[in-house]
């Protein structure tokens, strides 16, 4: 089977999609408000936040100082496209998977065990 058209690697790893997921829901979003909803840290949370930003899927934006620094972050237009591009590819994998992986309703185990 061939990776669809807009399979993106760089947004596919599961932290990465769901931190592309939750953005694509709003237009700014507090940082901890991200670290807090995907129960992530906040190192691991700004190496994907890096991560995301050097490829132009992300803006950061930092406000305040000293203790009421507050870093917001959005989705760009590049990001936002590139999370459609990804999810319609993901759709595509499943749906080529089509009715046949649903026909058998009978689990595998209970194949194994129906034939003793």
């Amino acid at each position: 089977m061939s990776i669809p058209s807009g399979f993106d690697e760089l947004i596919h790893p599961a932290t990465r999609l769901s931190v592309v997921a939750l953005l694509a829901a709003t237009e700014w979003a507090d940082f901890a408000f991200v670290r807090d909803s995907l129960s992530l840290s906040d190192s691991a949370l700004s190496k994907q936040l890096h991560t995301l930003e050097e490829a132009g899927y992300l803006e950061l934006l930092k406000e305040g100082g000293g203790r009421r620094r507050r870093t917001k972050v959005r989705l760009t237009d590049r990001g936002r496209t590139a999370f459609e591009g990804h999810v319609a590819a993901l759709r595509a994998i499943v749906d080529a998977a089509g009715p046949a992986a649903a026909a058998d309703p009978v689990p595998p185990r209970q194949h194994s065990e129906a034939g003793r």
